[in-house]
């Protein structure tokens, strides 16, 4: 079960009205794998319930003692992408003894993993007042100790993306060039269509050459309908998008937005006018601004959070390309200065490596 869907501030006393039939799909995507109904989502027999139009299922946290088998074979793929940066850090509890040299090296392995100073002062600090506080003189138990803390520490990232409060979900992606944008909408395409969803693209992206034919291989992968005009102004197609999904009675809109570099002004100025476009159509929307990041970028990541969340008021993260050669503490560094949350992280180019974030996996596999 995915985790994403949840209602956040369920209203008093709510009138639940008896699942209807699911009806035909209207736009060629197939029928979902769970019953609909014309309201909304039909409730699981598994769990869940309806509150108003929105579907409401418990949050679905893996545990990292006992994960299923399919969330294994991922948290496995992370470690391995982690691997190198992990084995840095290792090496520092390699020892017999905890003394001054031991976190000399610690700080400087930290530091080496893009945690960020911030970050890593606060996990240096905490560690020495527990260690102090506990007794312990041996490096394992010492690690163990810096496991809790980082998981602590990214805890609040740790959150699911919410999708049934609003109909449609206006979800608005954002990142610069060459960060996985496009690739990761056409992920979570295909994981909203899974937990039935109806989904319909907006192709906002009108100023990288072939960005709408590539965002119409992902509608064609996907089944999902599309929203594309060539040469368009991006606020127009935008504000298009959200009126069709209106009138087609679609959960979400994705709205694909130009790539872009943070200190490029008049292009960030662009971006303020897709969000407030968006709102005329829907003044409640957009209900989430997403920005994704590639995690090879280092502390450059902090800085682009930073940027966009000034300009946008960001309500989420997904991190990219952790497959290899990134280093993974720059989410220490986010959690530690701008704790937006991190919806889901990648580790590669597969549909299926897009996948929810879990702090203590992701502490267990940058620490080794």
């Amino acid at each position: 079960m995915f985790s994403f869907f949840k209602k956040k501030t369920p209203p008093p006393a709510p009138v639940v009205s008896p699942p209807a039939q699911p009806a035909a799909p209207t736009d060629g995507a197939p029928v979902p794998k769970g019953p609909l109904t014309t309201s909304h989502f039909a409730a699981p027999a598994g769990g869940g319930s309806l509150i108003g139009s929105a579907l409401v299922i418990p949050i679905d946290i893996p545990d990292p003692a006992a994960p299923r088998p399919e969330r294994q074979k991922w948290v496995d793929k992370l470690k391995a992408s982690l691997g190198k940066t992990a084995s840095g850090i290792a090496t520092v509890f390699g020892g017999s003894v905890i003394d001054e040299a031991l976190y000399e090296s610690l700080e400087d392995a930290l530091l080496m993993a893009d945690a960020g100073v911030p970050a890593t002062q606060y996990l240096l600090t905490e560690l020495r007042r527990k260690v102090r506080d506990s007794g312990v003189t041996h490096p394992i138990a010492l690690k163990n100790i810096l496991v809790a803390l980082l998981t602590d520490l990214l805890q609040p990232l740790q959150k699911p993306l919410v999708i049934g409060e609003h109909r449609p979900t206006v979800i608005m992606v954002a990142g610069v060039n060459g960060a996985g944008k496009t690739t990761s909408i056409g992920k979570l395409t295909r994981h909203l269509s899974e937990h039935g969803a109806s989904v319909l693209l907006a192709a906002a992206d009108t100023f990288r050459a072939a960005a709408r034919e590539q965002l119409s291989v992902w509608a064609d992968r996907n089944l999902v309908d599309i929203i594309s005009q060539e040469g368009a102004d991006p606020a127009a197609v935008s504000f298009d998008a959200v009126s069709a999904g209106k009138a087609r009675g679609k959960d979400v809109v994705l709205v694909d937005t130009a790539g872009r570099l943070p200190t490029q002004l008049h292009l960030m100025e662009e971006l303020k006018k897709i969000k407030r476009v968006i709102q005329k159509a829907d003044p409640t929307a957009p209900h989430e601004v997403l920005l994704v990041i590639d995690g090879n970028t280092g502390q450059n990541a902090l800085m682009q959070v930073r940027a966009f969340d000034e300009a946008l008021t960001l309500t989420g993260l997904i991190i990219t390309k952790l497959d290899g050669t990134a280093k993974g503490g720059v989410l220490a560094a986010i959690a530690r200065e701008r704790p937006i949350p991190v919806y889901f992280i990648g580790v590669g180019e597969k549909l299926e490596e897009l996948e929810t974030f879990n702090a203590r996996e992701f502490a267990q596999a940058l620490l080794g």
